[in-house]
Parts: structure tokens; C-alpha cells; sequence
């Protein structure tokens, strides 16, 4: 699944748009973590608790993201972001995109990459 920020692909056309797919979490912290960050917090700093937190996180929305668009048949994802926000003691994150079939251009072809034209390569019936 390629998911990217923009909205194109570099040496690919997009077909079909098959809509808005997203990802969401809500999560709080165990009372352990939140105890030892306070400690943290204290002295200024990275607080690795809550930063591990929001990546698992973030890992988390994005399969969440790329499941919803593989069950609607798309093989990628444009204009990606995150969102996130803070509700009490609990941190929402969101991944949200457009889900599309996006087809690799061809050697040759106007908009090829050396990327997309190795790929157009290896499809059957090329």
C-alpha cells in the first residue's frame, strides 16, 4: 500500500477515487505511566512515557487507515494527515487520506519514474 502526503503519486495515475478512509484511536494512560511522567515533568524534557504512547498510536490509526482502504479495493492512499486532540485525560489520533487505485506509469510514457516504470515492468501483461 503506498500512502503518501501529496496529492499525486510521482510515476502514477490515479484511476479511481474511492473515497475517504481514516483511522482513529482514543487512548489514555495506565496510572504507572502518567505517575512517573509527572515526575518528569518536573525537570522539563522529552517524556518518553507519553511519547511512546502517541506512536503506538500512530501506528495504530494507519493499519486501522490502510484496512479500511484495502477492503474498498484500493491499492494506496493520497493527501494523508494526522490529526490529533486531547479529550480530559485521554489523547485522540486520527489518519485519515483518500483512498484511490493508483496505477504505475510505463517506461516511455509521459510522467514515468525509473520507480514506476521497474514496477509497470513486473505487472502480467506488460
Amino acid at each position: 500500500m503506498i500512502v503518501v502526503t501529496s496529492d499525486e503519486i510521482p510515476g502514477y495515475r490515479i484511476q479511481a477515487v474511492l473515497g475517504e478512509v481514516m483511522g482513529l484511536t482514543v487512548r489514555a494512560t495506565n496510572i504507572g505511566a502518567s505517575f512517573t511522567a509527572g515526575f518528569r515533568s518536573i525537570g522539563g524534557g522529552e517524556i518518553p512515557e507519553y511519547t511512546k504512547i502517541m506512536y503506538e498510536s500512530r501506528h495504530e490509526v494507519m493499519r486501522r487507515m490502510t484496512d479500511e482502504a484495502v477492503q474498498r479495493g484500493a491499492n494506496a492512499i493520497v493527501a494523508m494527515r494526522f490529526d490529533t486532540d486531547a479529550i480530559g485525560q485521554f489523547s485522540e489520533v486520527c489518519a485519515y487520506g483518500t483512498a484511490v487505485i493508483a496505477e504505475p506509469i510505463p517506461a516511455g510514457e509521459p510522467g514515468a519514474t525509473g520507480q514506476s516504470a521497474q514496477i509497470a515492468g513486473q505487472q502480467p501483461g506488460r
